[in-house]
Parts: C-alpha cells; structure tokens; sequence
C-alpha cells in the first residue's frame, strides 16, 4: 500500500490551486502566440485553428495542474517531513 504524506497531500491541493490561479494568464499568453504565427486566411483555416486551440488549452491545462500539483506534493512532503 502507498503511504501518503498529508503535508504532501497540503501541498498538491495548493500546487492545483496556484495551477488554477496561472491557467488563464498562461493560456492567453500561449494563443497570442500561436495566432501570432499562424495567420489564417479562409474559413476553413480558422476553424481548424479553432478546433487546435481547443485541444491545446486542456493540454495546457492538463499539464499545468500535473506539473504544479507533483511540485506541490514534493515541497510539502519535504517541508513537513
């Protein structure tokens, strides 16, 4: 059976909350970029690029809240012991 820290538990719920804090910045940050970049001229472009972005904000997001939620566990198990 695994044991869990419940200082390490602390910390991954504050990990996801600071992830759920960053989302959206870090989202708007990542579009602008890649609009920036991929100019799209017919209709058929925009919705393809439309249907990505969606993909790419739960990408995003998935990995936001993975990355920050693990980094939060390890801090708290290491803080609390």
């Amino acid at each position: 059976m695994m044991d869990l820290s419940p200082t390490g538990l602390l910390g991954a719920v504050a990990g996801t909350v600071i992830a759920a804090l960053i989302y959206g910045p870090l989202v708007v940050f990542i579009e602008r970029a890649f609009r920036s970049r991929a100019p799209s001229a017919s209709a058929g472009e925009r919705r393809t690029l439309e249907q990505e972005m969606s993909m790419l904000r739960r990408a995003v997001l998935a990995v936001d809240i993975l990355v920050l939620a693990g980094l939060g566990y390890w801090l708290g198990g290491m803080i609390g012991g």
